[in-house]
């Protein structure tokens, strides 16, 4: 999709400058106020968001149309579904606290942490060890991980760690859990670039 002009919107949002959760929490509630099969437009310059709203498109059965580039800014658009086609969120039922991780990873050497944010947030901090493989690529990279593997899954807040294990849950992965506070709150150790 490379026209802005053919595409018309029924609501825009501005969440240029705001991180992980906000572009989301500011579409759903935007989604709210529009009718089924209306279009909105959401401009945000977090580089995340893309892999944001496909995934939670995809969870709640939102149409997600296609993202432009302009600049620094990526204009994503999005149709909201007709009551037939949308789903309820769901949220991936099995979690851990950032304290559980920290004993996990002093007691037992043998877990993945596998840390979906985008490169970017991943060089500046994160946990020691940790795997990077951002959302937005999981899908075509997840031959890279194995699906016995004891695994917790981190972002910045825990929004795009849910997206994460529930595609990973699809394809086979069974001993997995999201941490519910994400790198916004985590106290252990870090390492960076």
């Amino acid at each position: 999709m490379s026209d802005k002009s053919m595409i018309t919107a029924d609501k825009t949002i501005d969440c240029k400058g705001l991180a992980c959760p906000l572009p989301i929490v500011r579409t759903k509630k935007a989604m709210d106020e529009i009718q089924p099969g209306q279009v909105i437009e959401v401009q945000a310059t977090d580089k995340g968001s893309l892999a944001d709203m496909q995934g939670w498109a995809k969870n709640t059965g939102h149409q997600y149309l296609g993202t432009v580039q302009q600049g620094d800014v990526l204009v994503h658009y999005l149709r909201k579904a007709n009551s037939n086609e949308s789903k309820e969120e769901q949220k991936y039922p099995h979690t851990a606290t950032n304290e559980e991780l920290q004993q996990k990873r002093k007691s037992n050497n043998k877990i993945v942490i596998l840390d979906v944010r985008e490169p970017a947030e991943y060089a500046f901090s994160r946990i020691p060890g940790a795997k990077s493989i951002p959302l937005g690529v999981l899908e075509e990279r997840v031959s890279e991980l194995h699906p016995a593997d004891e695994m917790y899954v981190v972002c910045r807040t825990g929004n795009r760690s849910d997206i994460a294990c529930k595609l990973l849950a699809e394809k086979g992965f069974t001993n997995i859990k999201t941490l519910v506070t994400g790198m916004a709150e985590w106290t252990g150790p870090v390492e960076t670039n």
